[in-house]
């Protein structure tokens, strides 16, 4: 049995107006292509096309939870900063009993964000379903 070659070497090179450019995304957006080139060509060849229907607020949900997320990493960043600054001072009885308290803060934070990861990955599951 010998495989069929997939690899596509021709570019079709195709000109839209901003309203048709809008209109074939608004259609790609809506179809489980992941890829615009996918759809055209599956439009160009009369192949079926599935359509998908996402539920808004579920996306709007999770644009919010990835910020909250990027947040989270942020802080957590910032924290392991100050520190690893802490560590390179002379070690004065308040910078150790500071460093102890805040490796404890950190250690609770670390469970939170893990938590909230968890969380926004069970959720993209679904929404990626």
């Amino acid at each position: 049995m010998s495989k069929k070659n997939l690899n596509r070497t021709r570019i079709i090179g195709l000109r839209l107006s901003p309203e048709e450019y809008q209109s074939l995304t608004e259609k790609w957006e809506t179809s489980n292509c992941r890829r615009l080139s996918d759809y055209a060509r599956k439009k160009l060849f009369d192949r079926a096309i599935i359509k998908s229907y996402r539920n808004k607020s579920l996306d709007d949900f999770m644009l919010e939870m990835i910020e909250v997320r990027k947040g989270l990493e942020r802080a957590l960043i910032g924290f392991e900063q100050s520190v690893k600054k802490l560590y390179v001072m002379d070690k004065k009885a308040d910078v150790l009993t500071w460093i102890r308290l805040h490796d404890l803060e950190k250690k609770t934070l670390l469970i939170k964000v893990e938590e909230i990861k968890q969380k926004i990955n069970k959720i993209a599951d679904q929404w990626l379903q």
